[in-house]
């Protein structure tokens, strides 16, 4: 099959035959049908993962047709459309057992742990626990979406910082990740006001729904706070950092009304300095959102089926697997929040 290496980390990945993957006795194999390109992916193929081990085929964020099922697969068989999460669960450990596969303790994950969906084909492994069926009339990119930023955005919003319609969010960050989380928060009937340094990021917030957008750049702290006040009077009820960094982190926090909501779903580089002043006088919450488990998509598909969430919007490129090289590496020295890309193997 087709699938596209890297043998160092940061040196340039190439498309190339490699043998097909055989299903592990709980796991199957999927046909690749589309997957996301996501800075996670860059991440890894800058070495900043010290779990992939090389050579490596990176991607995460996928959806396609079972190909072959491993023996002790009992809930799905060959030629059913599905996704996974980004973190596959073992289904059997404490933190498994109590619903929360997303941090499950023996996780795997395609594109990071063994080989992932840059690819024709893909290994999956726990199939009963991860897998989630897909009806046809799903477009192709937007169900490969829900793997990880839709999941991500979803969960903590919904199941961390239980965001209920006539809430006020606040996205700071408007990349892949935090638009996702504009536009769930536009459909649970939030009122969403986003910040950003780049104006182009704030017009895609606009346009997926949010009321009032802050442009950061060249702006203190201070002021910054200070725009989110005007636009919000009353005071923002959650709050999501979805860029990853000590000052994103800080101006959503203190944004907060007390007793308010503060989602972290960016990455930081190294350990941040917390507000921890506001959030004990303001008794705040600082929750973490890391991945969906397969079982609480339901909410999310709902969405989706119902028109009120259209993640393929988010889409603003598609390319055939023979791109993804040179997409990976001008990813890597692009830090603007330009539109999503999805590769599509269907063509």
């Amino acid at each position: 099959m087709r699938a596209v290496c890297f043998d160092e980390f940061s040196a340039r990945p190439v498309l190339r035959d490699v043998p097909e993957p055989v299903p592990s006795p709980r796991g199957v194999v999927v046909r690749v049908e589309a997957t996301g390109l996501c800075r996670s992916d860059v991440h890894g193929w800058l070495g900043h993962d010290d779990g992939i081990t090389l050579p490596h085929v990176p991607g995460h964020e996928l959806v396609g047709t079972i190909a072959a099922v491993g023996e002790d697969v009992r809930r799905f068989s060959v030629g059913e459309r599905v996704t996974t999460p980004f973190v596959c669960a073992c289904g059997h450990c404490p933190e498994c057992m109590s619903g929360n596969g997303q941090v499950c303790r023996n996780q795997t994950q395609p594109g990071f742990t063994h080989w992932g969906s840059f690819a024709d084909l893909v290994a999956l492994h726990d199939a009963d626990t991860n897998l989630i069926a897909v009806p046809e009339s799903l477009d192709a990119g937007a169900a490969a979406l829900l793997g990880c930023r839709f999941a991500t955005s979803y969960r903590g919003l919904v199941h961390q910082a239980r965001l209920a319609a006539g809430d006020t969010l606040l996205v700071v960050g408007c990349g892949g990740v935090g638009l996702s989380a504009v536009m769930i928060g536009v459909a649970l009937g939030a009122r969403v006001i986003g910040v950003d340094v780049d104006g182009d990021a704030l017009a895609r917030a606009a346009r997926f729904g949010a009321a009032d957008t802050v442009q950061s750049a060249g702006l203190s702290r201070a002021a910054v706070l200070d725009a989110v006040r005007d636009a919000a009077p009353s005071g923002i009820d959650v709050s999501v950092d979805a860029l990853g960094r000590e000052e994103t982190a800080a101006i959503g926090i203190l944004s907060l009304r007390p007793r308010g909501r503060h989602v972290q779903i960016g990455l930081f580089p190294a350990d941040p300095v917390i507000p921890m002043g506001a959030v004990i006088g303001k008794e705040l919450a600082v929750l973490g959102s890391h991945g969906m488990p397969a079982h609480d998509y339901p909410g999310l598909l709902d969405l989706v089926a119902a028109g009120r969430l259209r993640p393929q919007d988010l889409i603003e490129r598609r390319i055939a697997l023979d791109a993804v090289p040179d997409a990976l590496v001008a990813m890597a020295g692009d830090t603007s929040a330009g539109g999503v890309t999805v590769v599509d193997l269907g063509v």
